[in-house]
Formats: structure tokens, sequence, C-alpha cells
């Protein structure tokens, strides 16, 4: 279960921006690790791409890593 957090009033750009920072590099970081864990699985970039809403070319693009798992 994840914790919820009050988020910050439009009203307070500087703490809603910070918020919004914040909350993509955590979405980058759990798409990340579970792409990660979903090709240690076995899983295609087809597979991903579905699971993620793009084609599995975009999903490759934006996260293959150097040393492709496929």
């Amino acid at each position: 279960m994840v914790a919820r957090a009050e988020l910050p009033s439009p009203d307070n750009p500087q703490a809603a921006l910070a918020a919004v920072v914040a909350l993509r590099r955590l979405a980058n970081q759990l798409e990340r690790a579970a792409v990660d864990h979903a090709l240690r699985d076995g899983w295609t970039w087809a597979q991903i791409g579905q699971a993620l809403g793009v084609s599995a070319q975009a999903a490759h693009k934006k996260l293959a890593h150097k040393k492709d798992h496929s």
C-alpha cells in the first residue's frame, strides 16, 4: 500500500511544481524497475509496450539500457 501524501495547492506554484518534479522522478524509477523485472521474467518488448500503452518500439527506445536484456 502506498502512503497517501497531501498534494500542494496549485495556488503555491513553487511547491506544486516541485511536487511534479518529484512525482515524475518517482514514476520513472518505478517504471524502470518494473521493466527490468518484466524482462528478467521473460516478458517481450511487445508485452511491456502493451502494458504501458505504447508500441514495443517506443518502450524499447525509452527503456532499453545500453546492455539490452532482449
